[in-house]
């Protein structure tokens, strides 16, 4: 029976590649045999793709400050050269900051919404006419719990991830006619860098374990088997879903 997991001859573009949950579903991608290009700033990004290889299958890498918007562009071309095409993208690459909100500075606020956002549209509608062309692709944002939920003193994060969601569903209304999926995964409670202030903090784990069925804070691992998923023909037919990887903390 055909594989319809199987990526061998799909090109995927993934940012913020280098670390956490983006290394962590650019390794999936590559173990499902798409070939891959990870996008990212981080200083260690060559030594990241050196450690991904396997059975001397390359991954391929472009350092790039995804803030910058010359530098989103420019990178992405980069990368679409050096696979010579994209199938599969997926805008992981994000940042978080925190203040009260009442003192939330908007420095800030242009920072967070940058990356998680306006960096997400770019990249989307480049991939996207790539893939009107052909007539086929799949985009991947990178949604969150605070995609359904307002959190507290990240309003910047917040309405960036409200965005990605609302992003999402709006591609797919103009997209989906035309052969292109869009879909986002929304990780739960994830042990990263970016929750750094939550994990052991006793005002606040114990409520968000509290409430998640599966007791635990998710691993960047627990995003593997999803983002195969909807960059694979198994997912040809969903369309503008915002899929929780959450250990069950939405459905209670």
């Amino acid at each position: 029976m055909q594989n319809i997991f199987d990526l061998k001859n799909k090109k995927a573009i993934i940012t913020g590649g280098a670390s956490g949950l983006g290394r962590a579903m650019a390794e999936g991608l590559y173990d499902a045999n798409a070939e891959i290009c990870i996008i990212d700033v981080s200083e260690n990004i060559e030594k990241v793709a050196n450690e991904l290889v396997k059975n001397g299958r390359k991954v391929n890498f472009v350092k790039a400050n995804l803030s910058n918007r010359e530098e989103v562009k420019s990178s992405f071309a980069k990368a679409l050269e050096i696979l010579g095409g994209i199938d599969i993208l997926v805008n992981s690459a994000g940042t978080q900051k925190r203040h009260p909100s009442e003192n939330f500075p908007i420095e800030d606020w242009d920072i967070v919404l940058e990356l998680n956002l306006t960096t997400v549209f770019t990249m989307c509608q480049m991939a996207g006419r790539e893939m009107i062309k052909q007539g086929h692709g799949k985009i991947i944002n990178i949604a969150s719990m605070l995609s359904f939920m307002g959190g507290f003193t990240v309003p910047a994060y917040a309405a960036s991830k409200g965005g990605v969601a609302q992003l999402t569903k709006t591609l797919t209304n103009e997209w989906g006619p035309k052969g292109v999926n869009v879909n986002a995964i929304a990780p739960g409670w994830m042990d990263t860098p970016l929750t750094e202030a939550l994990v052991g903090n006793p005002d606040r784990e114990p409520g968000i374990l509290g409430r998640t069925p599966a007791g635990r804070w998710g691993k960047p691992e627990d995003l593997k088997g999803t983002v195969i998923f909807l960059a694979s023909s198994a997912s040809d037919f969903v369309n503008g879903a915002i899929i929780p990887v959450d250990g069950g903390y939405l459905a209670k």
